[in-house]
């Protein structure tokens, strides 16, 4: 599933593009552009499955095209098109929740057939396929590891792959760890996974509310930040530091569940990832001083903001 973390970069990349945009958003434009983010990884993750599938049904095609030339030989006539009955990935294939993806995100728009390709030959060439395709039956260990063998020892690593994926998405490298996650679970355990729901429900209206906390309750988060301004030039203030530090005073405030340390030490990663070299430190110092002002004036009683005025 999507982590929290993952929810608040996709927030904060929503923020930013309103904050940097020749038009403000209107209100019900925020929650859309989060939806497309959400959209977007699910995407990315349908993409790499559909890919996998593609390389192991290119065993059909391979078959097809080598017992087609003018004069075949032997080995042409006889390619092993084991793989493309996979028993793991006709599961995958047969599924309604797969099904209902592929008619809505159309991966097959964005193939690449001579990747797959070149894939499906490197694969036909290691030894873990060899012993695969000399074994006769079908064990679900096995179906299981050649799978995951293209997903984590041949597409991951090639760089013509993942310049493949880049081009076509933009959440690549905010995604990829997760992607990767929550690829390699799926092809360890076999268990069914519905596409259509890699986030949770409560992760889900987390990040809405707290995107919708951030637009709403922008002026009195604002008040609590500008007066640890003083010492700094607000005109070198990283859009991306300032975006961070509303949103950390805005967990401080209004989201409960969530302990203020956690919150600091989230914003502090973020800003090391995302922003400036000294943005970590800088983003650190200010919520630091927020929350003890906070807590010395009696005021962290964490409360939803639409009940707050």
């Amino acid at each position: 599933m999507i982590s929290r973390r993952n929810i608040r970069v996709k927030v904060m990349q929503v923020l930013y593009a309103a904050e940097t945009a020749e038009e403000s958003l209107r209100s019900g434009e925020y929650a859309k552009q989060l939806q497309k983010h959400f959209d977007l990884t699910r995407q990315l993750l349908v993409y790499f499955v559909h890919f996998i599938t593609e390389v192991a049904r290119y065993a059909e095609a391979d078959a097809r095209n080598r017992a087609a030339k003018h004069l075949p030989s032997t080995a042409d006539l006889n390619v092993n098109t084991k793989l493309a009955g996979n028993e793991m990935l006709w599961k995958i294939l047969e599924s309604p929740a797969w099904k209902q993806v592929i008619k809505e995100d159309k991966p097959q728009h964005i193939d690449d057939s001579e990747l797959v390709r070149k894939i499906y030959l490197e694969l036909a060439e290691k030894d873990i396929y060899k012993r695969y395709i000399a074994v006769a039956g079908r064990e679900r260990k096995d179906e299981k590891e050649i799978l995951n063998f293209i997903f984590s020892e041949l597409l991951l690593p090639s760089e013509s792959f993942t310049s493949h994926v880049e081009e076509y998405f933009t959440n690549w490298n905010d995604d990829a760890d997760m992607v990767v996650l929550l690829l390699t679970n799926f092809l360890t355990k076999g268990s069914p996974f519905n596409f259509q729901e890699i986030i949770s429900k409560e992760k889900k209206d987390f990040g809405f509310l707290l995107l919708e906390t951030a637009v709403d309750r922008k002026e009195i988060t604002m008040d609590l930040i500008k007066p640890k301004l003083k010492n700094w030039d607000s005109e070198r203030i990283a859009v991306l530091d300032m975006i961070l530090m509303r949103m950390g005073v805005c967990e401080f405030l209004y989201f409960e569940t969530i302990p203020p340390k956690v919150t600091i030490n989230e914003y502090i990663d973020l800003a090391k990832v995302y922003s400036t070299p000294q943005s970590g430190q800088f983003v650190n110092g200010i919520l630091d001083n927020i929350h003890k002002d906070l807590v010395r004036e009696d005021k962290m009683h964490k409360v939803d903001f639409k009940t707050k005025g």
